[in-house]
């Protein structure tokens, strides 16, 4: 049975996202049909069921809902242009499944929360969702309806590159938007190598991948510092945050980022010492960096006896 119009649209729709091109082809029983194949250079391995329900099922149906939600409001090239950050989303809400221990705090599941209305007021690259939802109190009791904003993310890769044989640590700068919102007089922040775990890729993979593209470095090891929600009220965005040991040049300044995402970075290779005076003057101001710099301190005699 060939699949109705508008099956085909919809189909079509979903394939421009993903950047895949329709090609004829013969079915079995010789009728000529339409499938979707991708375009030269990307993976030519044979499309297998089980390997795609193993690796890729649970991913690609979270994505298709919100990928499917946009059809009929915007075109293929909107939905291509958005469609990492949808898989990224996808990515992140799949490795929450996963969750974390509730020793001491409440082990009350979501399944819980009672979701009476969810609209989505902004759909760009980014999203923000509005909830009016009821929760379980502490005393047993149900909550008011309450309404609650959020900024949804995906998650990130963090880390600090170090060298512990010369004792050096390697900063990247960059013009923030925060800041600027806030009103800071100098929104250009120092921070660790940060990234977007892309669909697909571990947080270990992400954080070898941005300090090569940021810094044009490779890192030898990663040691891990935390897991963690970085402004669990407002945001869903998760934060992986690791030390890369790696072999970094003399002090100084130098360039770097991809002119193909409009990223305009400056490193700096500062001694152990210069970095930790960033804490004591408050120039290092951004959660990630301050608890990178604190870990190192607890952590630095063990890894240059080592190196």
């Amino acid at each position: 049975m060939s699949p109705s119009e508008g099956a085909r649209q919809r189909l079509a729709f979903f394939a421009d996202g993903l950047g895949l091109e329709q090609k004829p082809v013969t079915l079995v029983s010789g009728q000529e049909g339409v499938t979707f194949v991708a375009p030269q250079g990307a993976d030519g391995r044979p499309w297998d069921a089980s390997r795609w329900h193993v690796e890729t099922a649970d991913l690609a149906l979270d994505a298709c809902r919100e990928a499917m939600g946009y059809y009929g409001r915007i075109d293929g090239n909107g939905l291509a242009w958005r469609m990492q950050m949808i898989l990224s989303r996808a990515a992140a809400r799949q490795a929450a499944q996963a969750g974390k221990p509730a020793d001491m705090r409440s082990a009350t599941p979501s399944s819980e929360v009672a979701c009476i209305a969810r609209h989505t007021p902004h759909e760009g690259y980014f999203l923000t969702r509005e909830y009016q939802l009821r929760y379980p109190g502490f005393d047993g009791a149900p909550s008011p309806l309450v309404n609650r904003e959020v900024f949804v993310a995906t998650d990130a890769a963090i880390v600090l590159p170090y060298d512990p044989v010369h004792d050096r640590v390697l900063l990247v700068e960059q013009f923030r938007m925060g800041p600027y919102g806030r009103g800071d007089p100098r929104p250009w922040m120092l921070e660790p190598v940060a990234g977007r775990v892309d669909a697909g890729e571990t947080p270990e993979q992400t954080a070898r991948r941005e300090c090569t593209e940021e810094a044009g470095v490779e890192l030898r090891a990663l040691e891990l510092i935390s897991r963690h929600y970085c402004t669990p009220g407002t945001s869903t965005e998760y934060f992986h945050i690791y030390l890369g040991l790696c072999d970094l040049p003399r002090s100084g300044q130098g360039l770097g980022g991809l002119a193909s995402e409009n990223e305009d970075i400056r490193t700096h290779v500062i001694s152990y010492d210069r970095a930790m005076s960033l804490l004591d003057t408050g120039e290092a101001d951004n959660g990630p960096l301050v608890l990178s710099l604190i870990w190192l301190s607890r952590e630095r005699e063990r890894l240059r006896s080592a190196a």
